[in-house]
């Protein structure tokens, strides 16, 4: 996977990957809150579907009622959603100075798409970059659970929540993966760690990019 890419000189970009069940939503408003105690414009939001192109979209790659869709369908897709959701949302609210905090983004494509559909990750990782003008986190954290363990997590499951458990476990080292060959912008974090422990760190390790957007 490629290194360098754009980090934006304006607003901060959070970003929350992992698997299924490994409590990046809550993490996520957990932070949204924090920050805003603080007096920082957040814009708290999600991939895919957080745009009303992106809901349409979400809803072909994620309903079960959708059925099989070919690999490579599914990466466009994904991309789409991406590429409305920076182009329309990310984007500006980083342009104006907010922290951006996502619940998946990029890496999710690379591991779900590449790795979990054993795609070439440099091809689905060409797609997904385009796609976002190339955009990166400053930080991304990584919540670490086995799969096993995140999916017992809930009784419903979509498309991708659905697939096998040797799925979701090459998607769990494509995370890894990630973090390791990337250790400045990435915060890898056992995801069961009791909620304020886990909290605690992602507030620890962003504090720095904080004062540093403020200079």
């Amino acid at each position: 996977m490629t290194s360098g890419g754009v980090y934006t000189s304006t607003g901060v970009f959070v970003c929350f990957e992992g698997g299924e069940g490994s409590g990046k939503s809550t993490q996520s408003r957990l932070l949204r809150t924090w920050l805003e105690e603080r007096g920082h414009d957040v814009v708290l939001t999600f991939e895919p579907g957080d745009t009303p192109v992106g809901r349409e979209l979400r809803r072909i790659v994620l309903s079960p009622e959708t059925g099989v869709l070919a690999d490579r369908t599914e990466v466009l897709l994904y991309a789409a959603d991406k590429a409305e959701h920076v182009e329309t949302l990310v984007q500006p609210a980083l342009d104006r100075g907010a922290v951006v905090v996502t619940d998946r983004y990029v890496d999710s494509t690379l591991a779900y798409q590449g790795a979990g559909r054993a795609l070439a990750v440099d091809e689905v990782e060409q797609v997904a970059r385009w796609a976002t003008h190339d955009l990166r986190p400053h930080l991304s954290v990584v919540l670490d659970l086995e799969p096993a363990a995140g999916l017992g997590r809930f009784e419903g499951r979509d498309r991708i929540e659905g697939e096998s458990l040797e799925f979701h476990q090459r998607v769990r080292a494509a995370f890894l993966a990630m973090a390791a060959a990337d250790p400045e912008h990435y915060l890898v974090l056992d995801a069961r760690g009791t909620v304020d422990d886990l909290a605690g760190a992602v507030r620890s390790r962003l504090e720095p990019l904080l004062a540093q957007a403020a200079r």
